[in-house]
C-alpha cells in the first residue's frame, strides 16, 4: 500500500500525543514489546493499534555491500521487509545505519548485491527515481527548505507526481494555474490530515524543533511512498519531544498503512515502536528478532558495551 494524501474534505486530526508516562523511562532497554495486530483488532504494544503486517515482501535486499576505498561500511546485508511492518535498525555510531539508508535510496550505489521494491530491481537507481517508485526518507540532520513556508515545503514534494510543462510554467497558462491551485489544495489537505495546517504559512526555519521533525516526515509522505525510511527521527529531542514524535510515527503508520524502517539510538522510541529489530555493527547484522529477543542478546550487549572476545555475525 502506498500512502496517498487526503482530499481536502477529509480532515483527520492525527497530531494527538500519547501520554508520556506510557513511554518507558529510566535506565536499560524498555520492557514493552509490540505484538502484531490480531484479526479482531486487539490493542497492541502501548495501547495502540497498528495495521496488519502481511506476509507479502515489499522491500528485499540481497547480499548488499558498500565499501569506501577498502573500508567495509556495509557487508552482505540481507532483508525481507513485509508490508505494514515497522523495522527498527540500531547499532553503535559508525555501524553502517546511515550508509544502509543511502544505498537503499540511491544516494550511494552498492558495491555489490541487489535491492528490489515490490519485485522491481532498483539497485543503483538515482534518488529521484527511487522516490518516484515508492521509497521516501528523512535525514538525521533536518534538511527542510528553511526559507520556504510549511505549505511550500509540502508542495515541492508533491510535484513529483504532478509536474507542469516548461512553457505552460513560463507563460502561466490557464492550465498551469489550475494545476497550481489543485496542488495547493492537495498540499493543504495533506497538512490538515497530519495536524500541521495551522503552520501552513509559517517559514520552516521558524518552527519549533519538534515540529520541524514532523514537517520533514510530512514532506516525505507527500511523495506518496510505499516504504518510509526515518533516520534518527528523535535526534536532539528531550523526553517529551521523543514521546510526541513516537506517537506521530505510530499514528501515521496506523492511519496510512505504511511500511517503515526506523534508524534510532533512543531505545524509548525504537523498542515499543518496532515489530522487528536488526542490530548492525561494523556494517554487519549481528542480531535480528523481536525487541524482546534483541534486548537480551549477548551480541547486542557486546556491540554497545564491549567484551573480551568478539561474537560471530549472523544473517538477517
Amino acid at each position: 500500500m502506498r500512502y496517498t494524501p487526503a482530499v481536502r474534505s477529509t480532515v483527520a486530526d492525527v497530531a494527538s500525543v500519547p501520554d508520556p508516562s506510557r513511554i518507558p523511562q529510566g535506565q536499560g532497554l524498555p520492557q514493552t514489546v509490540p505484538r502484531l495486530q490480531a484479526d479482531d483488532g486487539q490493542q497492541i504494544g502501548l495501547g495502540s493499534k497498528v495495521s496488519i503486517v502481511t506476509g507479502d515482501v515489499i522491500l528485499e535486499a540481497t547480499d548488499v555491500s558498500r565499501s569506501f576505498r577498502g573500508l567495509q561500511a556495509l557487508a552482505d546485508y540481507n532483508l525481507q521487509l513485509r508490508t505494514g511492518e515497522i523495522l527498527g535498525v540500531i547499532g553503535p555510531n559508525g555501524a553502517g545505519k546511515t550508509t544502509l539508508f543511502n544505498v537503499m535510496t540511491g544516494f550511494l550505489p552498492p558495491t555489490s548485491g541487489s535491492i528490489r521494491l515490490r519485485g522491481q530491481d532498483i539497485t543503483g537507481k538515482a534518488p529521484d527515481q527511487v522516490t518516484a517508485l515508492g521509497i521516501a526518507r528523512t535525514f538525521q540532520n533536518i534538511r527542510l527548505f528553511a526559507r520556504m513556508t510549511v505549505l511550500d515545503n509540502v508542495k515541492t514534494a508533491q510535484q513529483l507526481h504532478g509536474k507542469a510543462g516548461f512553457w505552460e510554467t513560463v507563460l502561466s497558462t490557464p492550465g498551469f494555474l489550475r494545476k497550481e491551485r489543485a496542488l495547493e489544495e492537495r498540499a493543504y489537505a495533506h497538512l490538515e490530515s497530519l495536524g500541521l495546517a495551522r503552520f501552513a504559512s509559517t517559514h520552516a526555519s521558524a518552527l519549533p524543533y519538534g515540529f520541524q521533525r514532523k514537517l520533514e516526515i510530512a514532506r516525505a509522505l507527500a511523495t506518496e511512498p510505499a516504504v518510509l525510511l526515518l533516520d534518527e527521527p528523535a535526534a536532539g529531542m528531550n523526553a517529551q519531544e521523543t514521546a510526541e514524535i513516537t506517537g506521530f510515527i505510530r499514528t501515521i503508520h496506523e492511519r496510512f498503512g505504511l511500511t517503515i524502517i526506523v534508524v534510532e539510538h533512543d531505545m524509548s522510541l525504537i523498542m515499543p515502536l518496532s515489530h522487528r529489530i536488526q542490530v548492525l555493527n561494523y556494517g554487519r547484522v549481528i542480531a535480528a528478532g523481536t525487541p524482546g529477543e534483541v534486548r537480551g542478546d549477548p551480541r547486542v550487549i557486546e556491540a554497545y558495551l564491549g567484551v573480551d572476545e568478539p561474537v560471530a555475525a549472523v544473517g538477517a
